[in-house]
């Protein structure tokens, strides 16, 4: 089954909602998604479940289909696994931002030499938001080459998407205590946690209370794919409505084992409320990259009328 454009419609029109704003989307150079799609692939017999990918299109389908649901600004998040590959990549996404217009202009990096300079060549060449995949990556975020790239993002305040959660399997350097650390020395740091830091979801939560610039975004959190291996807390739903203007709407798109519009549903059966669901589908990520009511001048043909 796949996501049906009139069931997301009804959503957004139930809500009032000018579009979606998805913060998690993969878009990245062909051989490396194809890598990706390998690993889901084979990631069943580490977890002992199939991890089937819904959206396994070409690039131009991928961009349409995001369109045809609705949402009228999305990322490209990609990482590099190894050195020498994280500027090569930023080209890529910088070529991609400027062919697709509704695309955040996404950036990444990877502790090694030279990163500093070319992560300040990504920010000056206009990149509005970066991912880093501790787990995928394999490195500390707290390596002495990362320093000058951390304390840049602070000061620009660009967004980080990062994921360090242990899920789906831990990795070295996962978890909640090196980004404790890291925080420590750059609290006003903005990082968002992806898949709000499934497993350790109350110790994430606990970051975001404890700093003002650290977001989570909902990738994969609550929905039924997730809940079978680590169930969001029950006892924490409350501290979800008080961080209400900090958590942001993502779905890990094209890489998902299941229709774009379940997210969208295991976020309303949380019953957390519509202005909640408001915030998080659209108007926080909205005000973090200046997206302004409607469409706006310059996101592109988004997905027309009716929205």
């Amino acid at each position: 089954m796949v996501a049906t454009p009139e069931a997301l419609r009804a959503f957004r029109e139930r809500l009032g909602l000018p579009g979606l704003v998805d913060v998690h989307t993969h878009f990245m150079p062909a051989r490396v998604l194809d890598k990706v799609w390998d690993y889901f692939d084979a990631v069943g017999p580490l977890t002992g479940v199939e991890w089937p990918i819904v959206y396994r299109h070409e690039e131009e389908q991928r961009v349409a289909l995001l369109r045809e649901f609705g949402v009228r600004s999305f990322t490209a998040m990609l990482y590099p696994h190894k050195p020498a590959m994280a500027a090569w990549l930023n080209s890529w996404a910088a070529d991609f931002a400027a062919r697709t217009p509704d695309c955040l202009h996404t950036a990444t990096f990877f502790p090694e030499e030279g990163v500093g300079p070319y992560v300040r060549q990504a920010v000056e060449a206009g990149a509005r938001i970066f991912k880093a995949h501790i787990q995928v990556g394999g490195y500390d975020p707290n390596d002495e080459r990362l320093e000058p790239v951390w304390g840049l993002l602070a000061e620009a305040g660009i967004p980080t998407v990062i994921h360090c959660g242990s899920g789906p399997v831990p990795g070295k350097h996962t978890g909640p205590e090196p980004i404790a650390r890291l925080l420590a020395r750059h609290p006003r740091l903005p990082l968002i946690i992806a898949h709000m830091g499934m497993p350790e979801y109350a110790d994430f939560l606990d970051l975001a209370d404890r700093y003002g610039e650290v977001r989570l975004d909902t990738t994969m959190a609550f929905t039924d794919f997730a809940e079978q291996f680590t169930g969001f807390p029950a006892g924490d739903l409350g501290r979800l409505a008080d961080l209400g203007d900090r958590i942001l709407f993502g779905t890990d798109f094209p890489n998902i084992p299941h229709p774009y519009e379940h997210q969208l549903f295991a976020l309303e059966r949380l019953g957390l409320g519509d202005d909640w669901l408001r915030a998080v589908c659209h108007d926080n990520a909205a005000r973090l990259f200046g997206l302004g009511p409607g469409l706006g001048p310059g996101l592109g043909p988004g997905p027309g009328p009716g929205l």
